[in-house]
């Protein structure tokens, strides 16, 4: 299966940002699972879990006792990034939820008018 990672009208990518920011063994942990999850999509726990609205996490630990996480979705035969984050509480934050929901809305919104 294919990976995006969300493009804002601007063209940036923010994730692929975020991502950058990271040490190169936290971007390798999550490479590796990111990886696994393109490679053997559908699966589910402990690697990914569903969020609702169409809406996945892939859950990454990293060196350090850190833990990553990384929403997306699938559409048109890819599974497209919308929000990575370190983990800091027990849920995942209500403004993460909304934010990857608002990007998973104008991808399809683009997506429905290049058809």
């Amino acid at each position: 299966m294919r990976l995006s990672f969300f493009r804002t009208a601007a063209g940036n990518e923010p994730v692929l940002d975020w991502l950058r920011g990271l040490d190169a063994d936290a971007r390798q942990a999550i490479g590796e699972d990111l990886r696994t999850v393109q490679l053997g999509w559908p699966l589910g726990m402990p690697l990914c879990r569903a969020l609702g609205g169409g809406l996945h996490e892939v859950r990454s630990n990293l060196p350090g006792n850190r833990i990553a996480r990384l929403i997306f979705f699938q559409a048109d035969g890819r599974l497209v990034v919308v929000e990575g984050f370190i983990k800091k509480t027990r849920t995942t934050p209500d403004d993460v939820l909304k934010l990857s929901k608002a990007r998973k809305s104008e991808f399809e919104r683009a997506q429905r008018l290049r058809n």
